[in-house]
């Protein structure tokens, strides 16, 4: 399985690589980052890592490799909005991961990573109701639903998980 690593500025060039090549493939479940996300790219980075400082949020990558340069990102797990021991999850697989558990394996590496390292205690996550491969990885991984919203025009399932 990949290495779910903390957001570093080295990232930097296999991430935006990961954002580019899986662009289409993303936009067909959830909105489009548009232009200017891939332009500004450099600075986007940056004030992710700035914000993470703050410990405001925690950015992460699920790595393939060796531990080197060369490094391929093959996914991406956040955790935003960190407040009262409470953070919602955001992630998003490569095409070419998509399928293989690595999702399922990821969430349930971030719940333990969140409450043993992060101190927090509930993760809160959210999807549209026609992306059944998300809606399955968090039922797989302990999320139970909260409710009905609206995400992107789209109706969509709020859901919750309590972390020990």
């Amino acid at each position: 399985m990949p290495e779910l690593q903390l957001l570093r500025l080295d990232h930097a060039p296999a991430l935006l690589a990961f954002e580019q090549e899986n662009r289409a493939y993303f936009a067909a479940s959830i909105p489009d980052r548009g232009d200017a996300y891939f332009t500004g790219f450099g600075e986007r980075h940056a004030d992710l890592l700035a914000e993470q400082a703050t410990g405001l949020c925690y950015f992460h990558v699920l790595v393939n490799g060796d531990g080197g340069t060369t490094n391929e990102v093959v996914g991406r797990v956040n955790l935003v909005d960190v407040a009262d021991g409470s953070a919602e999850l955001g992630y998003r697989i490569a095409e070419k991961a998509a399928g293989k558990g690595l999702a399922t394996d990821a969430v349930r590496r971030i719940c333990v990573l969140a409450a043993e390292t992060y101190g927090l205690t509930e993760l809160r996550a959210k999807t549209t109701d026609d992306n059944t491969a998300s809606r399955a990885v968090l039922e797989r991984t302990g999320f139970v639903t909260t409710g009905r919203i609206e995400l992107t025009g789209r109706p969509g399932t709020t859901y919750i998980r309590t972390l020990s």
